[in-house]
């Protein structure tokens, strides 16, 4: 009867290890899954985004993200320019709000009259664009700008402007390659 009983706590034993393979196996389906119906990857080419996110970077864009609720204040987000005909994809980091009004002078930036004193990338901004002037953001309007403020392309400039949250395409989750840099964005 000992043999009996040694067989049978073996075969329970690998239903168990069967069963948590077969879990395993789910969770890591649906994951992929979820990955691949909600999110795009793209490669980063400059570096606007340094040194949150570095040239070459690869990154999962959620395009989720804004289905229930709007980009907030330094999201970073992934956009494409209105009224182009290309599959380039941008990054930058929201700075100005609907309704906001910006300005860049002093080489710093001021939202409604106010520094923008928590964002931790203001550095000394050699460049303010059309941001010398006032700006009022209207409904759907967000201001952009790269992390990397003295070498971005973003809505300081005629040719980027100001993003309308249509142009959106979602919030920028994580970078996925090279293997040393994978992270979640903050």
């Amino acid at each position: 009867m000992s043999t009996f009983l040694r067989r049978y706590k073996e075969n329970v034993l690998l239903q168990k290890r069967c069963k948590v393979i077969v879990d395993i196996i789910m969770i890591v389906v649906f994951a992929y899954s979820l990955v691949l119906f909600t999110c795009d990857r793209t490669m980063i080419h400059g570096n606007s985004m340094k040194p949150t996110i570095e040239n070459e970077n690869t990154i999962l864009i959620n395009r989720m993200a804004y289905a229930l609720s709007s980009p907030s204040r330094f999201d970073i987000v992934a956009f494409k320019k209105r009224g182009i005909q290309s599959n380039k994809v941008y990054v930058k980091r929201i700075i100005g709000m609907p309704g906001d009004t910006i300005q860049i002078k002093d080489k710093q930036i001021y939202i409604n009259g106010e520094l923008l004193s928590d964002d931790k990338y203001n550095d000394n901004i050699l460049t303010p664009g059309i941001a010398a002037q006032e700006l009022t953001l209207k409904e759907n309007e967000y201001f952009l700008m790269g992390d990397n403020r003295n070498n971005s392309e973003d809505s300081r400039f005629a040719n980027i402007g100001l993003v309308k949250k249509e142009d959106i395409i979602g919030m920028v989750w994580m970078i996925v390659a090279p293997f040393e840099n994978i992270k979640i964005i903050t």
